[in-house]
Parts: structure tokens; C-alpha cells; sequence
């Protein structure tokens, strides 16, 4: 880590060059339109710079690239132990210009320099430097056959592959679709959100340095209207692969039903239960977990433990530890080393997050703590860590995600009424419980319909973790060999000798 204060910060960010334009065949252009759009850092509401608004045209120009660059083989058919050393030489650029990498990311969507720099970087850099030693060591298989037959089940990169990224964790969100994208030999179209476009547009210049060929990776930054809308009806991309809403993931297999029947994998919303059950084996760690769960990247996070759980019977005990964990984590300037609470994106959004504070008010909740808007003077967009007790399950702020630091209390008397609650909900994408029964832990870990199940602890696990939901918080997985499913098809070959 660096030593830098937030002085140091301050002035790196005045001297920061800004890339605004769309990267396509190796190269920064303006949008076919020439359009622009503002780019405000929620940190303090300066202007950062001026962003490429790409639209349909441009989407045209891009998948036209990567299309004859994937056809041209200079990297689909590029030895798989050759690509792996070009991405790993682009994970160690990455790691080379690392506060640089997160500088932009803490100037773009508000979250604290220390997490940018400590937790998204090397998260990204980790998760390209992984997919790329994966690829040389996936075999594929030869079947069961007569001894005058050959039966080949082989690997094959799709083709063009359109990532739409969310603006949460821009960089490592981007990483994890480009590691394994990009290893198998696919050509990759990013489309940052609007929100958070900066770092994008920087990896891809970096990626080229590395060695990628040109064509490899484009980025076009814009609208989901506009350019997210082109490259999910676009006749030639093969794959669409999506990280943000379920109304938007929603709308992305419509699209892709219209088109060319385009695989779609997406990650989209959240609403998890972290459940403590009177048992935990310490209770102090679990309150300290559940602040944490709630409040780390201002809890514009998917997994986000927005529901607390509560057995009844230690909730008096228990709720005292919570509020007094969640005086650790308050707002503050995203640029202080200091800081573990930053900005949210825009000032859109922090008044969606405040009129869902309006909405526990209006249901009746209790506020324990938290509850407004802060620091308004820095020109920036903060809110309290805010805490809501003695809710129940039909509640707005039990139902709805917020992607803010908006914790909602539920009390329970049993197993049985833990699961149905934590299960009650249209997402299904993480969990996490809290026993010291092993037969608890298994049978409740079984029970709870989410991708990512977490026992005394909360948001565990790395690249070799698979990550992704079950209902609507979407299908496919990202991380983990997994992934990889999502960027090849599989092609049976039979030969009769």
C-alpha cells in the first residue's frame, strides 16, 4: 500500500490526463457523432472531462473489428501458453500503474482511494493474471469409443463477445469478463456504464501495450439506450454478457430473442440475508461482519447483506453490537486514505437511496442510526450508514434492492422461519448464516436458494470461487473455471477410422 495522504491524492487528481474517446483497432476516437457527454465525479461534482457518447454507428464500426480480427486469427488461433503470457503481461501493467488505475476509479464512481487502490486493482489485475494461466491447462476430452472410432469433445471461443459492465466495481467487473473472454481467444466489445466509464477506456490501452493485437478489445463508452442497446440487437455478436439491473438483464434476453438468438449471461440484482442464529460462535465478529456487509463500497454492491436476520432471542443483545460496529464506518471524502465510507455514483442515485430512507420511515421501522445526506458542502454525494429495525419481510426496504448502505432488520424465531424469510424474495444471489451447529450450518446452507453461501463469514472467496445467482439474479457464473463456460461452445467431433 502507499503512504500517500490525501493532499498527495488531491494533487495527482488535478495533474490526472483524462481518456474520454472510444478505443476501437487499437486507437482513442471520437463517436462517429462526435456526441459527448459530461463526466462528474461524485467526490466532489467536478467536471472530469469530457466522454464519447457512442451510439448504433459506432457499435457497427466496432463489431466489424473485432469480427475481422477474431477471423484473422491473430488471436483466436494464437498458441494458447502465447496468450497467457500476454496476459499476464497486461495484469502486470496493470499492477505497474496501479495508482493511477484507482485513482480514476475513485474519481469516477466515489468509492474510498484506499479500497480502489487495495481492493480493486489487484481484485482485476488478479482476475486477468488468473484467467491466463487457466487457459493452457483446460483439456478438452475424447470420448468412449469402438476401437475404429474417434470421438473429440473440443473447446471453441465463441466468436465476438459484447461485455456490458456496471459501474459498482467498473474495473474488476470488467476483469472478470475479460479474463476468461480474452484467454479462450474471443474478441470483446466493453461497453462501460455511463456512470463510471474511465478505467475501461484506460485498460484497453494498456492491453494493446501488452501485447493484445488490435481489434482484440474495443471499448465504447455511451448509453444503455444507445450503444448498449446496438450491441444487444447486433446480428453479429455471439455472446452478451451482463453485469447491473434485472430490470435491464430483463430487457438483454428480449433483445437477444429479437436478433440472433445471441447467448446471454447475466449477473444482475440482489437482496441477501445475512442470518445470525443464537448460536453464532461469536457474536461480536458477526456484528462487525454485518456492518461490513452492508457498508463497504457504500453498499452499491449485488451481495450487499441488506437483510439482517436476526434470531429473537439475542437481538437485544445483539442490535447494541451492530450500531455500535457501524460508528466505524462513517462517510467521508473518498480521496482520505482514511475513509471506508465514500460517495455514491451520482446524485441520481443518492436520492433513490434517500427515498428509500423515506420509504422505512413511511413502513414504520425503527431508525437506529444514519438516515441522511452528509457532507454536502464538499459538492460531493454521501449518505449516512443507516440502520432500520423491527422490519418485517414485505417491507419496500426488505424487497427492493437499494445499492446503498440501507441495513434492514428482521427478527426470527427458528430455522424453519429464517430460510422461508431469507428465501422469500425474487433474487437468489448470496447468504451467509451464523451457527456453531454443523448440522445447522449444512442443512441451512442447502436449503437457501443463492449462489454464493457463506458460513461465519460474510462475501468469501476468490477467482477460484464461481460467482452468480440463481432466479432473477441471473444465470451463468462468473470467476472460477467455470467462466469459461460462458466464452466457448463445445463441438463434438466423431471419426470413423
Amino acid at each position: 500500500m502507499t503512504s500517500l495522504t490525501r493532499a498527495d491524492w488531491e494533487q495527482r487528481a488535478k495533474n490526472l490526463k483524462i481518456e474520454g474517446r472510444a478505443f476501437v483497432h487499437g486507437e482513442y476516437r471520437a463517436a462517429v457523432s462526435g456526441a459527448t457527454f459530461e463526466c462528474i465525479s461524485p467526490v466532489d461534482g467536478r467536471l472530469l472531462g469530457l466522454v464519447a457518447s457512442c451510439d448504433l454507428a459506432d457499435a457497427e464500426l466496432a463489431v466489424a473489428d473485432a469480427r475481422a480480427t477474431f477471423e484473422s486469427g491473430v488471436w483466436s488461433r494464437m498458441a494458447p501458453a502465447q496468450r497467457k503470457g500476454v496476459m499476464i503481461r497486461f495484469a502486470d501493467l496493470m499492477d505497474q500503474h496501479a495508482e493511477e488505475l484507482a485513482l480514476l476509479e475513485t474519481l469516477d464512481m466515489g468509492k474510498p482511494i484506499s479500497d480502489s487502490l487495495g481492493v480493486d486493482v489487484p481484485g482485476a489485475s488478479r482476475a486477468i493474471r488468473w484467467s491466463g494461466e487457466a487457459v493452457d491447462k483446460i483439456y478438452d476430452e475424447v470420448a468412449a469409443t469402438p476401437h475404429d472410432e474417434l470421438g473429440l469433445v473440443t473447446r471453441e471461443p465463441v466468436g465476438v463477445v459484447a461485455a456490458i459492465v456496471p459501474w459498482n466495481f467498473p474495473m474488476i467487473m470488467t476483469c472478470w469478463k475479460l479474463g476468461p473472454a480474452l484467454a479462450t481467444g474471443n474478441s470483446v466489445i466493453v461497453k462501460p456504464s455511463e456512470k463510471s466509464p474511465l478505467s475501461a477506456l484506460r485498460l484497453a490501452q494498456l492491453a494493446l501495450e501488452a501485447g493484445i493485437p488490435a481489434g482484440v478489445l474495443n471499448v465504447l463508452p455511451g448509453f444503455g439506450h444507445t450503444v448498449g442497446k446496438a450491441l444487444a440487437l447486433h446480428m453479429d455478436v455471439d455472446t452478451l454478457v451482463f453485469t447491473g439491473s434485472t430490470k435491464i438483464a430483463k430487457q438483454l434476453m428480449i433483445y437477444a430473442g429479437e436478433s440472433n438468438m445471441k447467448r446471454v449471461w447475466l449477473e444482475a440484482g440482489g437482496k441477501s440475508a445475512n442470518i445470525v442464529f443464537a448460536d453464532a460462535p461469536d457474536l461480536k465478529v458477526a456484528a462487525e461482519a454485518a456492518a461490513a456487509a452492508i457498508c463497504f463500497n457504500q453498499g452499491e454492491m449485488c451481495t450487499a447483506g441488506s437483510r439482517l436476520l436476526v434470531e429473537r432471542s439475542i437481538k437485544d443483545q445483539f442490535m447494541p453490537m451492530v450500531v455500535e460496529a457501524m460508528q466505524g464506518w462513517k462517510a467521508g471524502h473518498s480521496l482520505d486514505p482514511d475513509t471506508k465510507v465514500g460517495a455514491l455514483v451520482d446524485a441520481g442515485h443518492l436520492s433513490a437511496v434517500l427515498g428509500y430512507i423515506d420509504a422505512g420511515h413511511a413502513d414504520q421501522a425503527t431508525l437506529l442510526c444514519g438516515g441522511k445526506r452528509t457532507l454536502e458542502e464538499t459538492g460531493g454525494q454521501y449518505v449516512e450508514p443507516t440502520i432500520f429495525d423491527n422490519a418485517h419481510n414485505a417491507m419496500r426496504i426488505a424487497q427492493e434492492e437499494i445499492f446503498g448502505p440501507v441495513l434492514t432488520v428482521i427478527a426470527f424465531d427458528s430455522t424453519e422461519e429464517a430460510i422461508q424469510i431469507a428465501n422469500d424474495s425474487i433474487y437468489g444471489l448470496a447468504a451467509a448464516i451464523w451457527t456453531s451447529n454443523l448440522s445447522k450450518a449444512h442443512l441451512a446452507a442447502k436449503a437457501l436458494r443463492v449462489g454464493s453461501m457463506w458460513v461465519n463469514q460474510y462475501d468469501g472467496g476468490d477467482m477460484t470461487a464461481p460467482f452468480g445467482g440463481y432466479k432473477q439474479s441471473g444465470n451463468g457464473r462468473d470467476k472460477s473455471l467455470h467462466a469459461f463456460d460462458k466464452y466457448t461452445e463445445i463441438k463434438a467431433t466423431w471419426i470413423k477410422l
